[in-house]
């Protein structure tokens, strides 16, 4: 029986045995105290700052490359980013990842695409970089580049190695996406220079 259900039968008892039912001046009552809201349980660690954990990250250095697509959505319109987030991920099939933001705005572009290609990036290639990790600009005005050869992905000029891929799946991670590609041809360019390398904020190049 609900709470009202209960207390309709308690009214009906009082009338039946003569009771009154008006009802009393209320009577003060302390107020419960407020419930301890936590975001973890109470024997669980608490997530780490933001700041601090880029800060941690930042020592581990990677490779950079500049993910393109064909936009179908836009005539003849290329799409592209600067990641740094970017790893082989399997040999049988072949497979490579990259993780974007959730609230990036070229990656529905590279969806409606359903392709991509990675530009891997020289060690003179930052200022490259740096117009693709802007956002809202003509990133590809200047900039030379052909169809990769399986899905017409925008292989950017002398990158010393790129990888043209189809979108093969999609998973959340947090505040990002990591995409899986399905490698369909790939590239390098024989002796070519060394990496541009990103480390703590900056770029560097390796000196083997």
């Amino acid at each position: 029986m609900g709470h009202a259900g209960m207390a309709a039968t308690a009214v009906r008892y009082l009338r039946s045995t003569g009771a009154a039912t008006t009802a009393a001046a209320p009577v003060p009552v302390d107020p419960l105290p407020r419930p301890d809201l936590r975001a973890v349980a109470a024997d669980e660690r608490p997530p780490v700052d933001a700041g601090e954990f880029r800060r941690v990250l930042g020592h581990f250095a990677s490779g950079v490359t500049i993910v393109t697509a064909h936009d179908p959505g836009t005539p003849g319109g290329p799409a592209g980013f600067a990641c740094q987030s970017f790893a082989s991920l399997s040999l049988d099939p072949p497979l490579v990842a990259f993780m974007v933001a959730r609230t990036s705005t070229t990656w529905p572009r590279i969806a409606r695409a359903g392709a991509f290609c990675v530009n891997i990036l020289g060690a003179d290639q930052g200022p490259l970089c740096r117009g693709f990790a802007v956002s809202g600009a003509d990133k590809f005005a200047g900039v030379g580049y052909a169809p990769a050869p399986a899905t017409g992905s925008p292989l950017l000029d002398s990158v010393p190695a790129w990888v043209d891929c189809r979108v093969q799946a999609v998973h959340t991670g947090g505040d990002h996406l990591i995409v899986v590609g399905r490698v369909e041809a790939l590239g390098a360019t024989a002796g070519g220079e060394g990496p541009l390398l990103f480390h703590r904020g900056a770029f560097g190049r390796f000196d083997g």
